[in-house]
């Protein structure tokens, strides 16, 4: 049993409920303890008792010998747990010879509709872009690794008003000169450009909004252009998503003229149903309590007064999609903080129209913002949004001087080096990101970010390649004991024998894998995971510190700290894996 949490959570729980049925133990790893159950606190109230007293009721009731080697009450009402030596050790062998490290898959798999990413067609993809990539990618592939049926869904815009005015400028540019302008990457300049006419020439504006006609009409010319525009902004996606390691696909791309021919049926449903109000010729739903700041009820627009379809309507039309069609079971929606208030009210009025019926959740999984050192919003020097295939770049470039500074591992051959460093580079930036708690803001520090100290990537991959390090070793030396894909020492189960404070702690830090794990999916934080493989990496650095591994005392110490190690450096590669980060052997 690796997932130790749970199985005390588990054990704890009878003894809490014949305190109070259904209370939770509110289980934690403590530094005074192995464990500490802290729910007697919560109890207190309900009851009308001293939390101490409440503890030990439970520590009088709980069923822990074969797991503890002690169970005791502290301060005002904590509950200590200290596992047995036997046990940690039985726990440790068990997830070394698990090739899935203790982490079971969902006992209830569900289809899982995550969206994310959302670039604009003809605008290049900037720093703005990075947060819902990098952690939608996060997400999904922890969700599959636990065996849900995950559905990726990037949104992009790729219909309106605006694709008017892209088409009229294509065609005064000339489409063979605009093809080559957008096959460069210069989406920024080809939109820039069709904006200054727009806004500056009248039979420009003109022509462009009688071209929004044509697109929405579906005139094959017009249709034929917009494709030219789609295709060549796709193709720029991607060569940044290969830059940034995320994997996002052709197929996984729902732009919003998909939705489009969705969004009158969206309409007809909704007023079928009585919940359309006319509001200033608009048509609106208003779904109970959402007030303005006046305490007024807030519309939802679906419908505008000049006939349009609003943002609600695409939206509303992807939730009736993704379940009605798809059959999502969850939906994520990987998007801003500032959007809240709109997906929450287009929730509630899916639910008012039936298209989120029971049993099926969508949740807003919301972040912050990403600044510069000056704690505001990340730019370039000339004060416009940075674009996130030059941020990628620098960050190679910078990682690359990183590791010849440092001198690392000199028999790299030169594509060696180049590889390792766009993997440090594109993993400190993926990790900075992913390491802070997504609801808050982050600085953008290079120097930090790239730090071989401290909570970064390029210290997590370090820790990686140090322990692979060990086994190359290892192989020279003709005692070495051979170390299988599962962990086996030697052909045979994994010795493990836990004597020092250090082993000790590796052994339980290796032990609280499958709970990050199933913390980071629950809350769709994948800070959660990052907080945890630190932990480890930390947890190993003191280890090895003080614990010889080839040099040690004798042969069953040296096989159970190869085994210690070769789990560390496995739970870091899938982990680091599953952020979408790489694990170099060499650094």
């Amino acid at each position: 049993m690796a997932d130790v949490a749970a199985l005390l959570a588990e054990r704890l729980q009878p003894a809490f409920d014949r305190v109070a049925p259904g209370a939770d133990p509110v289980l934690r790893p403590s530094d005074r303890a192995d464990f500490q159950a802290n729910g007697a606190l919560s109890l207190a109230r309900r009851l009308g008792a001293p939390p101490r007293e409440i503890a030990d009721a439970v520590v009088a009731f709980a069923r822990l010998d074969d797991v503890c080697e002690r169970v005791e009450t502290s301060g005002p009402g904590f509950v200590n747990l200290f596992l047995s030596t036997s046990f940690v050790e039985r726990c440790v062998r068990e997830m070394t010879a698990d090739p899935a490290l203790g982490v079971e898959r969902a006992g209830a798999p569900e289809r899982v509709v995550v969206t994310y990413s959302h670039p604009n067609v003809a605008k290049e993809m900037h720093v703005g872009h990075l947060r819902s990539t990098v952690i939608g990618d996060a997400l999904c592939r922890m969700l599959d690794h636990l065996g849900h049926d995950v559905v990726r869904e990037n949104h992009i815009g790729d219909w309106g008003t605006p694709f008017g005015m892209l088409i009229e400028h294509l065609l005064d540019v000339g489409e063979q000169a605009a093809v080559a302008e957008l096959t460069v990457g210069d989406l920024t300049g080809f939109y820039q450009a069709a904006r200054a006419s727009f806004d500056g020439d009248d039979d420009f504006k003109e022509r462009s909004r009688k071209r929004v006609v044509l697109l929405q009409g579906g005139d094959p010319e017009t249709l034929r252009m917009w494709h030219v525009l789609v295709e060549h902004s796709l193709a720029y996606f991607h060569e940044v998503y290969a830059k940034l390691g995320v994997l996002l696909t052709d197929d996984d791309v729902k732009g919003e003229s998909f939705y489009s021919p969705m969004l009158p049926e969206v309409v007809n449903d909704l007023a079928a149903a009585g919940l359309l109000v006319e509001d200033e010729g608009a048509l609106c739903v208003f779904p109970p309590g959402f007030v303005n700041r006046e305490g007024e009820p807030l519309p939802l627009i679906v419908q505008k007064s000049d006939g349009g379809f609003g943002y609600a309507a695409t939206d509303l039309a992807c939730i009736r999609d993704r379940v009605g069609t798809i059959g999502a079971t969850r939906l994520l929606y990987v998007v801003g903080a500032p959007q809240a208030q709109h997906l929450q009210m287009c929730f509630e009025v899916a639910r008012m129209a039936g298209w989120l019926p029971a049993g099926v959740s969508a949740v807003h999984v919301p972040f912050g913002s990403v600044l510069g050192t000056d704690h505001r919003m990340l730019r370039t020097r000339a004060g416009t949004s940075v674009k996130l295939v030059d941020l990628l770049d620098e960050a190679v470039s910078r990682a690359a001087d990183a590791i010849a500074e440092r001198g690392r591992d000199a028999d790299l051959v030169d594509d060696g080096r180049q590889a390792v460093a766009r993997a440090l580079g594109i993993g400190a930036v993926k990790y900075a990101d992913l390491s802070t708690d997504r609801a808050r803001d982050y600085v953008f520090d290079w120097e930090r970010m790239l730090s071989f100290e401290g909570d970064t990537g390029p210290y997590l991959q370090y820790a990686h390649a140090r322990i692979r390090s060990i086994f190359r070793r290892a192989e020279g030396e003709s005692a070495s004991p051979a170390i299988g894909e599962a962990g086996e020492v030697g052909g045979g189960a994994p010795a493990i024998a836990v004597r020092t404070p250090e082993e000790r702690a590796l052994s339980l830090s290796l032990l609280g894998y499958a709970s990050a794990m199933r913390a980071a999916v629950e809350e769709s934080s994948p800070s959660k995971l990052c907080a945890y493989l630190y932990s480890l990496a930390t947890s190993f650095t003191t280890f090895y510190e003080r614990c010889p591994v080839l040099r040690a005392p004798d042969a069953t110490t040296r096989r159970s700290r190869l085994a210690l190690s070769e789990t560390t450096a496995r739970v870091l590669a899938q982990g680091l894996g599953l952020l979408g980060i790489e694990a170099p052997e060499r650094m």
